[in-house]
């Protein structure tokens, strides 16, 4: 049986890719990765990793998914700053997905910046 692909995107099996960040074995080098791990978070329905990458100034209290919502691909358009020498980025993408059989896009601009050595997400431009 194929090892499925992860959700981010990337050309690599799950665990090899976002999973590792998702169980605490590693962490986000740039805010790219950060970006591409968090939407595969919202893909696996992973709520304690997203609240754990979102910036204590600006993360809800609580973390709600659309039922009848599926994530099915993610478009990085482009990137500032987020580089591991940077302590700020944006990452601007448009995720794809289906809620309810409909096709639709979310197209954003997202703002990391690092806390405690560590990208976080803040906020969409």
């Amino acid at each position: 049986m194929p090892v499925p692909t992860c959700p981010c995107g990337q050309d690599l099996p799950y665990a090899a890719c976002c999973g590792r960040l998702h169980r605490g074995e590693a962490t986000a080098t740039t805010a790219e990765q950060l970006m591409r791990s968090r939407y595969a978070a919202f893909a696996m329905h992973d709520a304690a990793y997203l609240r754990r990458t979102w910036s204590l100034t600006t993360r809800p209290a609580t973390i709600d998914f659309t039922p009848g919502q599926k994530w099915t691909g993610l478009e990085i358009v482009g990137t500032t700053g987020g580089s591991p020498f940077h302590s700020e980025g944006t990452v601007e993408f448009h995720a794809h997905y289906t809620r309810n059989g409909n096709p639709g896009t979310q197209s954003e601009n997202s703002t990391f910046t690092r806390e405690a050595g560590e990208w976080v997400y803040v906020a969409a431009l």
